[in-house]
Formats: structure tokens, sequence, C-alpha cells
């Protein structure tokens, strides 16, 4: 079967066009799978609530290597500040502008480029190769990924590996491969006392220097040393509010928001337990609501992330760090089904008004994949 060849530049050009900011999909995975669907692909468009989510395979055999990404972006902030539009995606200096260049409508489109690349000249490969493309990435993440996970086990689509396309390198494509994510946890902790005038304390009960003292004993908390794969544990105060608007009033309540990222020397329930136990320590009454927002992974170094790194190496010359850093991603839920690792483009300027990626760099990203393919599939 003769496959089209398809050029990274226009078909991510094509994808920024479409104003998919979450949950919408403005005709993005309409339009990658049509590309696909010319490369021999079976594509299967599953809506789950509102989130349109899209999985294509090509092939039946093993091994089955599955590419993850999403094609929904964070909004663009104020459309006037950027240089052509954040959905006008132009090209100035070698750098393609747009929202979602790099995070990760550029790594989307790579895939198809690599794929089409790889099936000109092995179109009757052995195993199989699939697409996860969900639009709730940057959302809730409840009925993306993990809904289509689910589906795909169900009706016998697991992948023996994934490649999960998001931005890993700092300023160099090739610098980094992600085995794994830490944890996130979010703890919303109020502090209640009795309103009343700063002259008269002795009638009030001011929560502030209560919640002071916890605080400072959270911010100086040094959780672990961090491992081999991951980094310390870090606590991050983010807000304090007391709602009050008045100088001389002393506030009824106070609460405070602190997110913790964790490695996998605990989990979301260990870390909430022995926060609680600091800050009963501390004394004085409190309450607290936790936020999981994820627990930690981490895919071992073995066979398909060294395949990942030495592609990786070959093409630019770099030899990759293993890392775990950064924030969430979906990759979390894929680790449940099979080896997961992720590898794509540049980050610095993710989320960012003038998003962009160098057209050098996405083609050598499509290089990568396409050397990634050739070991995996032959």
């Amino acid at each position: 079967m003769s496959c089209s060849v398809i050029s990274v530049i226009p078909l991510l050009q094509a994808l920024i066009r479409c104003a998919s900011v979450t949950p919408e999909d403005a005709g993005a995975q309409v339009f990658l799978a049509a590309e696909l669907e010319k490369l021999g692909f079976t594509c299967h468009h599953l809506k789950f609530g509102d989130v349109p989510n899209l999985f294509a395979r090509r092939g039946t055999g093993s091994p089955h290597i599955c590419f993850a990404g999403h094609t929904d972006v964070v909004p663009p902030g104020p459309e006037e500040r950027w240089t052509f539009g954040p959905f006008n995606p132009e090209i100035k200096d070698g750098v393609l502008y747009g929202r979602g260049a790099s995070d990760m409508k550029g790594a989307v489109a790579a895939f198809a480029a690599a794929v089409a690349a790889y099936l000109d000249k092995n179109p009757d490969h052995n195993g199989s190769i699939s697409f996860l493309i969900t639009g709730d990435e940057e959302g809730p993440a409840v009925d993306g990924t993990v809904r289509v996970l689910g589906w795909m086990k169900e009706n016998g689509h697991v992948p023996d590996m994934c490649l999960v396309g998001e931005p890993t390198n700092p300023t160099l494509l090739g610098q980094e491969v992600k085995i794994g994510r830490r944890g996130s946890l979010t703890g919303v902790l109020t502090i209640r006392g009795r309103q009343g005038h700063v002259a008269y304390p002795h009638l009030a009960d001011n929560p502030v220097p209560r919640l002071v003292k916890m605080l400072s004993a959270l911010a100086a908390r040094r959780f672990d040393e961090g491992n081999d794969h991951f980094q310390p544990t870090n606590l991050e105060i983010t807000t304090v509010d007391t709602g009050n608007r008045a100088d001389n009033v002393i506030p009824d309540s106070v609460t405070a928001v602190f997110n913790v990222r964790f490695n996998d020397s605990w989990t979301g329930k260990t870390l909430a337990q022995d926060i609680e136990g600091m800050l009963k320590d501390a004394g004085g009454a409190y309450e607290i609501e936790w936020k999981f927002g994820a627990e930690s992974f981490l895919t071992q170094p073995g066979a398909w992330p060294e395949t990942v790194k030495k592609a990786a190496e070959e093409i630019t010359g770099r030899i990759p760090a293993y890392t775990t850093n950064g924030g969430t991603s979906d990759a979390r839920f894929i680790v449940h089904y099979c080896p997961v690792v992720e590898f794509g483009g540049i980050n610095k300027t993710v989320h960012q008004i003038d998003e962009n990626a160098s057209v050098a760099d996405l083609e050598g990203l499509v290089r990568v994949y396409v050397r990634i393919l050739e070991k995996i599939l032959g």
C-alpha cells in the first residue's frame, strides 16, 4: 500500500488554525483523522461528556506502539499582544508562532509526519501503530485519556509501549526523556477565630497568628532528600486570604492554599497524613480540604526508555537525561496500562503569549520519531 507523505509544518499550521481551547475541538481532531485515514488508519471518534477524543490504529499485531498527545490548548490570553495572533500560525526567522506550537500540536503533527515518512519506506511493517489524542489534557482530564484507555482495554487496543509528545526539553532537542512525574497534592487550610475590633483584642480571637505558625512549620519542613530519579518533595504556599478589607477589624477566619509536588517516597494519602500531623503539632484547631491532583509514577529504565533515548541521541547528537521534573501529564494514566515515556519539543514558551517552535526542531522531532519506529517495528 502506498502512503501519502505528510509535511510537519503545513500540518501543524492547519492544527493551530483550529482554536481548540479546552474542551472545544474546532475541527482539529477531524482534520487529523482525515490525514491518518489516508495512511491506512482506522479512526474512532470517542466523545465522553463534552470532550472529543480520537483513537486511530493501523495494523493489528505486536509490537504495538502508541503515540499519545492532545489537541486542546490553553486560552490565548490578550490576543492583541500576539505578534501574529494565537490561531494565525506564521513563520518568522525560522520560528513558527501560534498557540499549541510547542504544547503540543507540534508533537502531534510530528507524530503524523513521522509515521507517514516511515510508512512510505515500510508499508508492510511488523506490528501496529496507534494514536491516542485527547481534547481534555489542559482541562479537568476526566473525560479524556483516562476514558479512552478504558475503551481501548475493552476493545483490545492496549499497546505494548507508549510515547507521549509533551515538550520535554528546556532549550535544545535531545536534552531530556521523561520517565515519570511527581505527584501533586493541594491543601486548603482554614483557621477560624472570632471577629472583633483591633483595639479590643481580648474580645476577639485572631486566627492569623495561628495560621502563620502552621505555615512556618510547613515551609520549613524538608520532606525527603529525593532519590535517583526524583527531585526532593517541595511544598509551596500559593495564597493567604482573610477576605478582610478593613485594617481595624480582626478577621473571623483565614484560609491558605498550598501545593505539594511529591516523589515516589509518598502517596497522596501518606503525605496528607504527615501534613495533618504537623498541623496538629503546631497547635490549635484547623480545617483542611485536600485536592488530589495526581500520584507520582515512574517507568523504570529499561528497553523502551532506552530505545527512545538512543533514537534521540542518534538524531540530535546529545545524550538525553532521564528526568521526572515538571508538571503533571496524561502519562500518569497510561503507565497503568503499558510502559510510557515522554519526548517532545522545547518547553520554554509553553502557555506563553507568542508560544513558538523552531522549524528545525520540529523537523528534528520528526526524524527522532521515525528512528523510534525503525527500532521498534524494523
